[in-house]
């Protein structure tokens, strides 16, 4: 009776290593297809009166500026300086959402990189980590 019951649970311990197994693999596969994605994001923003132009890339960087001849008949060096800044922050957060809700599509529901992603908070990040290790596991 020993024998069965071993072999009843070592059955659906070998059932449920192949479902995790297999999630891991689709997770594995996915993020490959994720990377290549990140690469190619980019997200473009325009000021207000829309003689700035700010290009920017999945962590938020700069890919590019441009600027309109119009805003030069201006000669205000601080309000264009203050345009391409509030152009570029308004890319880069907008990269970031977008970054956000890419990576959300390849990880399970939950995860702690995708609430990373949302509040640079290294403590959601190791929250799992931390409770294990606290457990001795």
């Amino acid at each position: 009776m020993a024998e069965s019951a071993d072999r009843d649970a070592n059955r659906a311990l070998r059932t449920r290593f192949d479902e995790v197994y297999g999630q891991y693999q689709r997770l594995r596969s996915g993020l490959e297809e994720l990377q290549s994605k990140l690469a190619e994001l980019r997200v473009t923003e325009r000021s207000d009166d829309g003689r700035v132009t700010a290009v920017v890339g999945a962590r938020g960087e700069l890919i590019s500026v441009e600027v309109s001849p119009a805003v030069f008949h201006d000669r205000d060096a601080r309000a264009l300086s203050r345009k391409i800044t509030e152009t570029v922050l308004r890319a880069s957060a907008s990269a970031t959402s977008a970054t956000r809700e890419l990576v959300a599509r390849y990880l399970p529901p939950g995860s702690p990189s995708v609430e990373f992603l949302h509040t640079h908070d290294f403590g959601a990040l190791l929250g799992r980590a931390d409770t294990v290790l606290s457990r001795g596991d």
